[in-house]
């Protein structure tokens, strides 16, 4: 018959045992389950997932509407540009008309400019292209001013006011005047008096150097078209002293682009910047 302490101590061994390695296995469990919830959480797939773009519908919605006002702006600031445009190049193209008619009668009157029979029309005894011609030229003078300004980033603001630019109007007026009904010696002294009076009209109403250049380009190439009119007889001048017109007509074709280049000037005051597309 086996004895009671025998038994217990072939029990109590394996049970000893048991007791010792169940708490060896129970941390041995939490440190692999941690383990794999780290693993889980740095796993490339959910960092991928954290860093791919937004796809909710509401914020394509957002994006599509703020980039369909930045659209409908351009478009706006466009429109505004062009309009404002076709209106400087419609009262340029007028003054051109008027002070075409008046300044033209003065030269018929003092028989300085003299037409083919034919051409004349009844509106201030001037031929009918005359008016058309200066406005286009006027039109284009007066949008040029200001677009060389820009580009050359040198704004004019020299006396931007309305009522310097009607003296400059005044003044052109009178030295046009001045080559029709003064009389000098020879026309050279007609047209040194014309071209100081044109320099002191660039330097009392303009002083910018662009202004100076477009003036003096504008005088050569319109004496160009003059002389090569006047050549093929369209009209003719009276007592020409510089191969077929009168020496002091670039003077007067320097003034008249000052005068309408300070014109577009105030014209593009407080107009929008022609926008920049791609």
């Amino acid at each position: 018959m086996p004895r009671l302490d025998d038994h217990f101590w072939s029990c109590s061994c394996p049970a000893s045992e048991r007791h010792k390695k169940h708490p060896k296995a129970r941390p041995e469990g939490l440190a692999g389950k941690v383990k794999e919830m780290i693993n889980s959480v740095s796993s490339p797939s959910l960092l991928v997932d954290h860093s791919a773009p937004n796809t909710n519908p509401s914020h394509r919605r957002q994006s599509t509407n703020v980039s369909g006002h930045s659209c409908s702006n351009s478009r706006s600031h466009i429109n505004s540009w062009h309009h404002h445009l076709v209106q400087r190049s419609l009262v340029l193209f007028s003054v051109g008309v008027v002070l075409a008619l008046v300044l033209n009668l003065l030269q018929i009157q003092r028989n300085v400019t003299l037409f083919p029979e034919e051409v004349i029309a009844t509106i201030f005894s001037s031929a009918w292209w005359v008016p058309p011609c200066c406005g286009t030229a006027a039109a284009v003078v007066g949008l040029l001013y200001p677009c060389i300004d820009s580009h050359l980033g040198e704004p004019h603001k020299f006396k931007r006011e309305w009522a310097s630019v009607m003296r400059c109007i005044a003044v052109f007026v009178g030295i046009n005047h001045a080559s029709a009904k003064l009389d000098f010696a020879n026309n050279v002294q007609l047209s040194l008096t014309l071209a100081a009076l044109s320099l002191g009209l660039w330097w009392t109403f303009d002083r910018s150097r662009s202004g100076l250049g477009l003036g003096i380009t504008i005088a050569f190439l319109a004496t160009l078209i003059t002389q090569f009119l006047v050549y093929n007889g369209v009209y003719q001048y009276t007592s020409p002293d510089f191969l077929y017109i009168r020496s002091w007509l670039p003077c007067i074709f320097f003034s008249g682009g000052v005068t309408v280049g300070n014109i577009g000037r105030q014209l593009a005051m407080g107009v929008p910047e022609k926008p920049h597309t791609d």
